[in-house]
């Protein structure tokens, strides 16, 4: 294979083009956000992810998971975790069963403020959609988009 390999040319550009959208996308939901709740993307992300535990079976996620999650590296996650601790958003506490393990929930405040920021992160993923829906390069990934479902932590 060489780098003018048709194949690897075709691969490179669907990669540029998801980029690309994944890059506008985020883009558009992080000014939204800011503006009206100060939160970034990647915050709203965290909090939505966390507020989703519940206390059944696994129902707890591990830091790894949360990271995994919320695509960042684990301390990453752990910084971002503190900035939401210290702001009242999260909570930490140590796991019942596993004197090790610590499992982070979301605050009254976090989840106040999570269902506030709800409609503004969908609305600006909507508009950033139908936005990108207009590129004839891009347009076949915003129909591919609307019919994924998101992937269950493990």
């Amino acid at each position: 294979m060489t780098a003018t390999d048709p194949s690897l040319t075709a691969l490179t550009q669907g990669w540029c083009a998801l980029s690309l959208l994944h890059g506008r996308i985020e883009s558009h939901i992080e000014r939204a956000l800011q503006a009206k709740h100060g939160l970034s993307a990647r915050e709203y992300s965290l909090l939505d992810v966390l507020s989703r535990q519940h206390d059944g079976e696994g129902g707890h996620l591990q830091m790894k998971q949360v990271a995994d999650a919320v695509v960042l590296s684990q301390s990453a996650t752990t910084r971002l975790v503190t900035r939401l601790e210290d702001r009242g958003l999260l909570e930490r506490y140590l796991c019942p069963t596993d004197r090790r393990g610590i499992y982070t929930n979301v605050t009254e405040a976090g989840l106040k403020l999570l269902t506030e920021a709800r409609p503004t992160n969908d609305a600006a993923l909507r508009e950033a959609l139908d936005e990108a829906a207009k590129k004839p390069e891009l347009a076949p990934l915003v129909q591919v988009v609307g019919t994924l479902t998101a992937p269950v932590p493990v």
